[in-house]
């Protein structure tokens, strides 16, 4: 591995051709996970989003953005705090999301409907509260879709004492081609630099939600969409498309 391997044009090249596969190989996942939002956008229901650490980039594309679908909610750890009443020092520990337990909290405060649909995110998959939570909704008769790298979580052992990983548990997995690790680019010496999840999460999550839109306007109906809060109009139109789930979905500063 030499210095000239590790670069803007390096990444660029290598990160851009697995989207290009990424695009065509991935269209049966990305029509199964269409269904499923779109059948809970049908049926009232509200798209649960779930990830920690850097997969909360992808929570954020999924919940509550301009040209996202209005239905969707975000779960985080910081609800514990938020919500749940607990003082800020428990965020403290980088080691909370392998705490048992904190799943089952942060789905009890969100109080899902049974028709809610639950998108989880995470790059290993093999996370205590992330494989948690995917049981908490299974559990409870949830349609589970997951964002994840099957590279890496078939190369990690399990991290949740039942022996599952998010791949396991969810209805439709869509695989994100991340190398175990995320980065690309491998460095003289060891290591490697040019994460990759992020990018192809992103793909994932918008291509679902056009499909689903696509699926919803097939049946006559228009999607629940939000508008940019910052075009005449759009905060304002938002507000009234929330209504419809008021008390259902949290908008909180980010």
């Amino acid at each position: 591995m030499s210095v000239e391997s590790v670069s803007a044009e390096a990444f660029a090249r290598e990160s851009l051709a697995v989207l290009a596969d990424l695009t065509e190989s991935a269209r049966e996942e990305v029509a199964g996970a269409a269904g499923l939002i779109a059948d809970c956008v049908r049926s009232n229901g509200v798209i649960q989003a779930f990830g920690t650490g850097h997969s909360q980039a992808m929570v954020l594309e999924v919940a509550g953005r301009a040209g996202g679908l209005v239905p969707t909610n975000r779960l985080s750890i910081a609800d514990l705090v938020l919500y749940g009443g607990d003082d800020p020092s428990v965020l403290d520990d980088p080691l909370l999301e392998r705490e048992p337990g904190v799943a089952e909290r942060l789905y009890h405060l969100a109080a899902p409907s049974p028709q809610d649909l639950f998108v989880i995110i995470s790059n290993s998959g093999v996370n205590n509260v992330i494989v948690e939570m995917a049981l908490a909704a299974k559990e409870r008769g949830h349609r589970v879709v997951a964002i994840t790298s099957l590279t890496h979580t078939r190369a990690v052992p399990a991290g949740h004492p039942s022996g599952k990983k998010l791949a396991d548990l969810a209805d439709v997995v869509l695989d994100n081609r991340a190398p175990r690790g995320d980065a690309l680019l491998e460095l003289p010496g060891g290591g490697a630099v040019g994460a990759l999840s992020t990018l192809t999460g992103v793909m994932l999550v918008q291509m679902a939600v056009a499909e689903a839109s696509k699926l919803l306007l097939a049946a006559g109906e228009r999607p629940p969409v939000y508008v940019s809060a910052n075009v005449p109009g759009g905060f304002e139109g938002n507000l009234e498309l929330e209504k419809r789930y008021a008390g259902r979905i949290r908008r909180t500063a980010s």
